[in-house]
């Protein structure tokens, strides 16, 4: 029987599976609210209650919209920032470099964060891009900066590989041309002289003379990419006073073929093969002694398992701190009931049973938490776009975090939880001795 029903529920489709999962974490609130109220009609006198503290209800309300706010707001974020990332990666086939760290070399070359790295000469270079299942081998060299932006070196092979067509303008053809990324202040015409390293510690008068003018600009490509600026690597390695990678007769020319005695080195090589299967031949090919080949994808996914170690936590902190700001919402009621208790005690008096005020107070509590949960889904809506916003802006990778079935599931589980908590303030309330909240 089990295993039919592991079966049927394998053969569901995802949205099936997700409506059904929904409909369970909601099973014990119903059913909770079924028996509670079974034969009894509570909806007005609760409805009063609501009404008469509309203030201090509102004040619950807000703490328990605050509070699933936040948390399916970071969850969410967390869903988004790792697509986000993913996304910015994905036109990073395969990268060689240096031997050393992955992550390190991932960041520098495909996030563009500040990192020094050895350098790998022509003859690698020429050995990757002469490879028969070798497409592209472009290489990106880093170190230089303008503002805030970072100034690659590359090829214009690879700026059509990185973003296709160009919005504006045209492709670099020269030294001291350079093509702007979208979200580069710098418009077209206009030029800068580059400084030697990236942010406080830019030497700004380094490349004094060495004006670069923009030429074109790039579509927006979601990644740190966008507030770059991309020269010919040739231009890179002339402004450091060093060869331009051709032999004096070329060295007008832009892009390869680099000739490997005038190539002055490279921090890495983006490599894009014929074939999707090359890759990995390329990878293990090129992992050795002198080199290290490795798929950021891959590396990435290394991190996202980290990050989904890391979602675990945060769901459950995220319950947790719910489950506590509701737990402080019910000792607030408990305290709450004193204030209406006379009247609580005068219905039993006048006949009502106790399981009607008990009805009536735990109505009166599941109200504030259902509706305390349905302002916290806007809350999140809210946060994360809020969230999405600020870490698009610090990390130049394009967030796009929306609420999903998880934390509609989240949401679900909390509100089963808490109604079924709040049978202890509704019992409380029962249990009062009338006389004494008669006299009082």
């Amino acid at each position: 029987m089990s295993e039919a029903l592991i079966d049927l529920w394998q053969n569901l489709s995802p949205l099936s599976q997700d409506i059904l999962w929904l409909a369970m974490l909601l099973l014990p609130a119903v059913a909770t609210g079924l028996i509670v109220t079974w034969g009894f009609r509570p909806g007005a006198l609760a409805g009063a209650l609501l009404w008469r503290f509309r203030w201090t209800n509102l004040t619950f309300i807000a703490l328990i919209a605050i509070s699933i706010g936040i948390g399916v707001g970071l969850i969410a974020q967390e869903r988004g920032l790792r697509k986000g990332t993913a996304r910015a990666a994905e036109k990073f086939d395969l990268i060689v470099a240096a031997p050393g760290s992955e992550i390190t070399m991932m960041f520098a070359a495909v996030y563009l964060q500040p990192s020094d790295v050895p350098l790998l000469d022509g003859d690698i270079y020429t050995e990757i891009a002469t490879h028969a299942d070798v497409d592209l081998a472009a290489p990106i060299a880093f170190g230089d900066s303008y503002l805030s932006s970072p100034v690659v070196g590359t090829t214009p092979q690879f700026v059509t590989h990185l973003a296709g067509e160009l919005d504006e303008g045209r492709m670099f053809t020269a030294s001291g041309e350079a093509v702007a990324g979208s979200r580069v202040e710098l418009q077209i015409g206009e030029t800068f002289e580059p400084a030697h390293g990236v942010g406080d510690s830019a030497e700004e008068e380094a490349h004094a003379g060495h004006a670069v003018k923009i030429v074109g600009r790039m579509p927006p490509t979601g990644s740190p990419w966008d507030r770059a600026i991309l020269v010919p690597v040739e231009s890179v390695w002339e402004v450091h006073g060093l060869t331009n990678g051709h032999s004096p007769e070329h060295k007008t020319r832009i892009g390869p073929p680099f000739d490997a005695d005038y190539f002055p080195g490279t921090p890495a090589i983006l490599v894009h093969a014929n074939e999707l299967w090359a890759n990995y031949a390329l990878r293990s090919e090129f992992t050795r002694d002198d080199t290290m080949a490795f798929f950021p994808g891959a590396v990435l996914a290394q991190l996202h398992s980290l990050m989904g170690d890391i979602r675990q936590i945060m769901s459950v902190m995220a319950v947790l701190t719910q489950v506590l700001v509701t737990a402080g919402v019910l000792t607030g009621l408990i305290a709450l009931a004193r204030l209406f208790a006379r009247r609580l005690a005068l219905l039993r008096a006048l006949g009502a049973p106790g399981r009607f005020v008990f009805a009536v107070v735990w109505s009166y509590a599941a109200t504030l938490i259902v509706l305390g949960a349905a302002a916290g889904l806007g809350a999140g809506w809210i946060a994360v776009d809020v969230i999405s916003s600020i870490v698009t802006s610090r990390t130049d990778i394009l967030v796009t975090a929306t609420l999903d079935w998880p934390e509609f599931h989240l949401i679900a589980g909390f509100v089963s939880l808490t109604v079924l908590l709040a049978l202890l303030p509704a019992f409380m309330a029962m249990s009062r001795n009338i006389i004494t909240d008669l006299r009082a």
